[in-house]
């Protein structure tokens, strides 16, 4: 499974990653109860899924940052 790229993030609007966000987590909910009931078989997926939830959050504060400060 490949992680998301920095600069595909940055292009998306911040409602977007907001959107992506909220669908990652509850995916990654849904692979924890798989591996709690020993279904999972790729438990390498809920790493990736929480880099990027955490680089898609550390992006969008980044970038309400810089509208408050520019505004």
């Amino acid at each position: 499974m490949k992680a998301m790229k920095v600069e595909d993030i940055r292009k998306m609007a911040a409602e977007e990653i907001r959107t992506k966000i909220a669908d990652a987590r509850e995916e990654m909910m849904k692979l924890r109860f798989q591996q709690v009931t020993g279904q999972l078989t790729d438990s390498s997926r809920l790493t990736f899924l929480r880099r990027d939830i955490a680089r898609m959050e550390t992006i969008l504060r980044e970038t309400e940052r810089a509208a408050v400060e520019g505004a």
